[in-house]
């Protein structure tokens, strides 16, 4: 199985982690700056990452792709199967995508993937906007619904916890102070150490000489 695009990407991230914590193994393809693979563009027609082949079948999108793996490979089950808990791990799966990224995409890429990686000078007033007034009330709910068990649902890992956790090492790649919300931090680092995460995010703070 390959997936298409950089972990830097929250979504090529969770899609990895959610993969690893199956057991199984993707191989990661990433295209130089300004190419792209044919076999990503028969998966990915949008050219959004990350786009993912299974033998003949291909697809894009992050949730797409954790629902196919979930489906072929249900061990170990990481999409709850109880309706309420099956729908609340849908939730914050959205959550992360939409809310979250949408909020913290602002800072990451104007603070790392303009200036570092596309030659453009990052808005840091965006950026700076953007910790201050979209980011602390997202955190601050974070905050609020962070568990003792460490994970969001059924008291075990699953994609809640996957989907939620991965955006914030860009955060942390992005050096958002996160003195304010101790419990949402400690949950993350907790998620972010897992075997599934950490290789990843180690290799990323290399690229990014951190």
């Amino acid at each position: 199985m390959i997936i298409h695009g950089s972990s830097l990407s929250p979504f090529v991230r969770k899609a990895m982690a959610f993969a690893t914590e199956k057991g199984l193994t993707l191989e990661n393809k990433v295209s130089r700056p300004g190419t792209h693979d044919p076999a990503f563009l028969e998966a990915s027609p949008f050219k959004k990452i990350p786009g993912f082949e299974d033998g003949d079948f291909k697809i894009s999108d992050s949730t797409a792709i954790v629902t196919y793996l979930e489906a072929a490979h249900p061990e170990p089950n990481l999409i709850p199967l109880e309706p309420r808990a099956r729908a609340r791990a849908m939730w914050f799966d959205e959550f992360a995508d939409t809310i979250l990224v949408g909020a913290s995409g602002k800072i990451f890429f104007n603070r790392i993937v303009g200036p570092r990686f596309m030659g453009i000078e990052g808005d840091m007033a965006a950026a700076d906007k953007a910790e201050q007034e979209d980011m602390p009330p997202v955190l601050d709910y974070l905050e609020s619904i962070v568990p003792e068990s460490g994970f969001l649902l059924e008291d075990r890992l699953t994609l809640a916890d996957i989907a939620v956790a991965s955006p914030f090492a860009n955060l942390m790649h992005a050096g958002l102070d996160f003195t304010r919300w101790p419990k949402a931090k400690a949950w993350a680092d907790g998620i972010l150490a897992r075997p599934s995460f950490a290789a990843v995010v180690a290799k990323e703070r290399a690229l990014l000489g951190g």
